[in-house]
Parts: C-alpha cells; sequence; structure tokens
C-alpha cells in the first residue's frame, strides 16, 4: 500500500470512530428499567389498560382463594337461616344424620351435627352450655379457631358454660367461665355428638339427647327476656348451603367487610380488596371491565384451586405414607395451614373448596381423642378414583379409631356427597360389616353393588364423575400415628 493510500485509510477510520463517538454521545447509558421498559417512555394506551385489567384480574383472584374461608361459612349460614331460621337459640341438629340432600362441604354423615351461627355485635356476649363430650368448636368466620370444645377443649369433654366475646370487649368478664374472644362479630357453633350402637346399626338417639342439651343466651340477659331454645331436625331437607359461585361471591364479601371490624382483616389483604373496589364504608360498583375481570376470576379461581390439588405437591408433604396415596388435608402443617415458616395458603384454599371447620384438635396428636381425616382421590395404581368402576377398601384388624371410624365417598370439586337413590354415601363401624378371617373388612366402591356384598359395606358412586374417599377416626390411637397400622389403598376390580 502507498503512503497516499494508506493516509487515506486511516483517515476513514478516524471518521468512523468519531461518528461512534458521537452517537455514543446522543444516546447515553440508561438503567436496566428504563432499557427495558419503552426506552423510559410512557406505554401505548392500549397496552397500559390491558395490563391495569390484568393486575385486576390476579387481585381478585387472589382475593377469591384468600377470602374462601369466609365465604364458606357465609353460605353454610346463609343456606342454613333461609331454611330454619336466625337467632341465636336456633340450633338446628341433623337428629336422623346429614346425607347427600345437603349441600355443604364434606358433610359427615355418621355423626350428629349441631350447626349455629352467632352474632356478637347483635347480642354482645353470649353464653354457650355445651353439654358433656361434645366434638365441637367455636371458629371466628374466617374459621380460626377460637376454641375447641370436647375432649381436647378446655372442658376436657365434661361439658361447661362457654363466655364468647366480641371484637375488643372492653365490660367486665365474670369468672368461672371459660372465655374467649372472637375476632369477628360472627361466630361459627359447630358440635358433633357420637351416636350409640344400635341393633347392628348406629342409634342416633343418645347424640340428639346430648346436642338437646346446648343452651345459648346473652351473658346480661335477663330469664324472662330469652326465648327458648329451639332444635329443629334438619335431616331430610334438600337445603343449599354451598358459597357463590356467581357475582353474589364479591356482593356477599362487601357485606362481610362492612360488618365487621377493621381489626379483623390485615390492612395489607385490606389493601388487596382495595384493588377490587372493596373497601369498607364505601360503595362498590364496579365499571363494565371489573366486572368481566370479577366474573372471570369466579370462573378460573376454584378451577386452579382444583388444579393445585389435582397435579399434587412437589414436597410431598401432603403423603401420609411413603408406600400409598392417602393424603393429609394440611400437609404436615397446624391447624392453622403455618408450616415451619409460611402460611399455607395454597393448602388452605383447597380445603376451603371442599371443607369446613378446622380446629386443633383435628391435626394434633392426640391419643384416644381428636379426630383424623386421612383422604385419597387415586387408587393404588395412581389413577384417579372414577364412579363408573369397582374398587375394594381393605381396612386392616384392630382399626385405631377409640370412638369410631366411618369412610364416605364425596364429590372432588366441592366435597358435597355424591346422590344417588343410597342418600348416605357411607358407613362406619356401627354396622355388622363382614370381617375377613384375618379380622380385616372391605368396603367396596361402585355404580352398583357386587353381589355378595353386603349393604353395609357397599358405598354407590356416579359414572363419569371423580371421587375422593376419607377415612375418618374419631379418638386415633398410637398405631395410626406410628404406621404400625395403615388402611390399604381402593384397587380397582374389573
Amino acid at each position: 500500500m502507498t503512503l497516499k493510500g494508506f493516509l487515506a485509510t486511516g483517515a476513514a477510520v478516524a471518521a468512523l470512530a468519531y461518528a461512534v463517538s458521537a452517537a455514543a454521545q446522543d444516546t447515553p447509558p440508561v438503567s436496566p428499567l428504563v432499557g427495558q421498559i419503552n426506552n423510559g417512555n410512557w406505554l401505548s394506551q392500549e397496552e397500559a389498560e390491558s395490563l391495569q385489567a390484568e393486575v385486576f384480574y390476579q387481585r381478585a383472584v387472589y382475593v377469591y382463594m384468600t377470602m374462601l374461608p369466609a365465604l364458606n361459612v357465609i353460605g353454610m349460614r346463609d343456606g342454613s337461616e333461609a331454611e330454619f331460621g336466625a337467632g341465636y337459640n336456633v340450633l338446628p341438629i341433623w337428629k336422623d344424620r346429614m346425607d347427600s340432600r345437603a349441600w355443604v362441604p364434606t358433610p359427615n354423615a355418621d355423626v350428629i351435627y349441631s350447626m349455629s351461627y352467632l352474632d356478637l355485635k347483635e347480642t354482645g356476649p353470649l353464653v354457650v352450655k355445651a353439654p358433656p363430650n361434645v366434638i365441637g368448636m367455636f371458629t371466628d368466620f374466617f374459621q380460626r379457631t377460637i376454641t375447641d370444645v370436647g375432649a381436647i377443649g378446655p372442658d376436657r369433654a365434661r361439658g361447661g358454660l362457654y363466655l364468647l366475646l366480641p371484637p375488643g370487649y372492653e365490660g367486665h368478664v365474670p369468672a368461672s367461665y371459660f372465655a374467649f374472644e372472637s375476632s369477628t362479630y360472627n361466630v361459627f357453633l359447630f358440635f358433633r355428638t357420637i351416636m350409640g350402637h344400635g341393633d347392628g346399626e348406629p342409634d342416633p338417639t343418645p347424640a340428639v339427647e346430648a346436642a338437646e342439651q346446648t343452651r345459648i343466651y346473652p351473658l346480661w340477659g335477663e330469664e324472662k327476656d330469652i326465648p327458648a331454645m329451639e332444635f329443629p331436625n334438619a335431616s331430610g331437607v334438600r337445603i343449599d348451603m354451598m358459597y357463590p359461585t356467581d357475582f353474589e361471591y364479591w356482593t356477599k364479601l362487601k357485606e362481610f367487610v362492612d360488618y365487621e371490624p377493621v381489626e379483623a382483616i390485615t390492612p395489607e389483604l385490606r389493601g388487596v380488596l382495595a384493588s377490587i373496589g372493596i373497601v369498607k364504608g364505601e360503595s362498590f360498583e364496579p365499571n363494565g371491565w371489573q366486572r368481566e375481570a370479577l366474573e372471570r376470576a369466579l370462573v378460573d379461581a376454584p378451577k386452579m384451586i382444583l388444579a393445585s390439588a389435582q397435579l399434587g405437591r412437589e414436597d410431598g408433604r401432603n403423603k401420609y405414607y411413603e408406600d400409598r396415596q392417602w393424603e393429609r388435608a394440611w400437609a404436615g402443617g397446624t391447624a392453622e395451614w403455618m408450616q415451619e415458616s409460611y402460611l399455607d395458603l395454597g393448602a388452605r384454599s383447597r380445603f376451603f373448596q371442599y371443607a369446613y371447620s378446622s380446629a386443633p384438635a383435628m391435626v394434633m396428636r392426640t391419643t384416644g381423642a381428636g379426630s383424623k381425616y386421612p383422604y385419597t382421590i387415586r387408587d393404588a395404581d395412581g389413577e384417579f378414583l372414577e364412579g363408573g368402576n369397582t374398587y375394594r377398601l381393605r381396612l386392616p384388624a384392630n382399626l385405631p379409631a377409640g370412638l369410631f371410624w366411618a369412610v364416605t365417598a364425596y364429590n372432588v370439586t366441592d366435597g358435597t356427597m355424591p346422590e344417588t337413590d343410597q342418600l348416605l354415601p357411607s358407613t362406619n363401624g356401627y354396622y355388622d360389616i363382614p370381617q375377613n378371617d384375618d379380622g380385616s373388612i372391605d368396603i367396596w366402591f361402585g355404580p352398583e353393588q357386587p353381589e355378595g356384598v353386603a349393604d353395609s359395606a357397599f358405598i354407590k358412586t356416579v359414572p363419569g364423575r371423580n371421587f375422593l374417599v376419607c377415612l375418618r377416626l374419631y379418638g386415633a390411637e398410637d398405631a395410626f400415628y406410628d404406621q404400625t397400622w395403615k388402611p390399604d389403598d381402593l384397587v380397582k376390580v374389573e
């Protein structure tokens, strides 16, 4: 290359370097978020509106899941009071057991239920005389346990006087009561009483007589002004006690937020509620796109919850056994769904989609008291239970239940009982169920009763619909906890 050519090339390189330097000066370095979001500029109107709607929808899903415990019991209250009447003196009792005509999450057909809904804002402090040997609880309307009642409660199954105080109560508290303050004005009373042994089947009579010993009255009420207790028989009544699945879910939630004290809900969760327009004391009037997002959340949120149960947990904390399909609703946590360092929101929302009432007595490892509820959604091969198939469940001899045991089938979506001409899709240890030579018991499930199977050993299912099976052990014993006794998996039988 000649000197002239070299100089020309050098000039060109210098000119290019100058141009690059100038360009660099025109676009100075930017922070990461400026570079990520539209080069530091506002979004287009269309994109901003789309993202705003998406956040609103996501918050609605979150509210649905976190408020489900409250809506669950609100649905139960509204259904009960519409059918049987309201008032602290009204205690519906399922005197002939609860069957599939009662739409309520995972009802137990094998004890006698008494359920009532108390309003401490209306009445002030209430006294509840609990009968002996009740298996029960009081919860606030987020279904947070106020106290167990019975063997695990302070009365230790002797019965006693419980005093329920409204939130922030500052008045006199007399001695000699089991006194507890609720975080919500609304309180759920849930008592279960144990049936007696009849002639080869359970006898509800002693359980009903025990439940009817319950008395409820205002602490400061005078006898002449206190109405007598009413114990309507809720059995045989077709009743819807489920939480709303339409827009009423949001309007009922708004009514609840307005009625209860501010302190009943954390400020952070109140902020989430406010982000979808639910603020205590203010109007709730979602516009067109907001209502559309709320409607969408009502459809998607329950399916999201169901999907989490269907796909299972990666940590396996929900499994009772290493070698079986039985699961634990609390996933190894507490009755409040607390794991060691966090609140298990997924397990809690799933529970209140298909069940209600969580209490320490259901979770603590108490021997001869409390209750345990292993359940399964799969057969021995890991396939989902389906109502068109026939299954056999073998329960080994010496079931570790000091009070009684029961087995029940439920719909997987909401925990209601599958309704067939067998209105009680359940059986229990009060029946004379045939035993195998080794003392084990076989319970059968399917659309048709297999030949040679006793009525007391058969639970009818609905073809084309998945179901789950719950094994209840009341007064669970050590053999259950140390796993020297295990229920077999359900086995599909051709």
